[in-house]
């Protein structure tokens, strides 16, 4: 059997639905994209879609935790090479630049999880799915301005931690909507250097 075939039939057809699924609501939206659509690309039989997922439903709520935690081991590599407050607070902002930098089929297009959040109803679960990630993602950054306030000779407080917390969550999400519009990671980039900036000031 050839070495390709081989690689295909190692992966699970759950791990090929999943990522054709991902692939495919990035590119054209959830709504837009039919079941058909995704077990082509996966190349597996329809019935193979209801053998791992309940439903549609199900496998969007399964690319949304595949995303989050797409992101969180992009932070955590970027994490490993911080090795101050300020490197680890930056490093949220690097693992976005990395999400901008994937190798899309059709390119950058902005935050997936907020775009397939966009096209869900008020009280999907997926959208609260998606609020838990941006909040975990702010709650990152107060983490790590937390243990800046706990070290010595860093004069914090409470109210500060929270608000540069939430600034710079704005100023990391703000970028990220303009990136997905000019198709590259440029104004992250840009965030980034204006978070060092505040940082510095604190």
């Amino acid at each position: 059997m050839p070495a390709s075939l081989k690689a295909q039939k190692a992966v699970s057809a759950r791990d090929r639905l999943l990522e054709a699924a991902g692939i495919l609501f990035y590119n054209y939206g959830i709504n837009a994209t039919g079941i058909d659509m995704i077990t082509t690309k996966a190349g597996v039989a329809k019935m193979s879609l209801y053998n791992n997922f309940s439903s549609k439903a199900d496998l969007v709520a399964a690319f949304i935790a595949m995303r989050h935690q797409e992101w969180l081991d992009l932070y955590e590599a970027r994490l490993k090479q911080a090795h101050t407050v300020p490197a680890r607070i930056l490093a949220v902002f690097d693992a976005y630049q990395d999400h901008a930098e994937f190798d899309y089929e059709n390119g950058f297009r902005g935050c997936g999880l907020l775009n397939a959040a966009a096209e869900l109803a008020v009280g999907d679960e997926g959208r609260e799915a998606v609020r838990r990630h941006k909040q975990e993602v702010e709650g990152l950054l107060v983490q790590h301005l937390e243990s800046w306030r706990s070290a010595a000779g860093a004069a914090l407080s409470k109210e500060q931690v929270d608000l540069t917390a939430e600034h710079l969550s704005f100023l990391l999400e703000g970028s990220f909507a303009r990136a997905g519009l000019e198709g590259n990671s440029n104004r992250v980039l840009s965030a980034r250097r204006l978070a060092e900036s505040i940082l510095a000031a604190l």
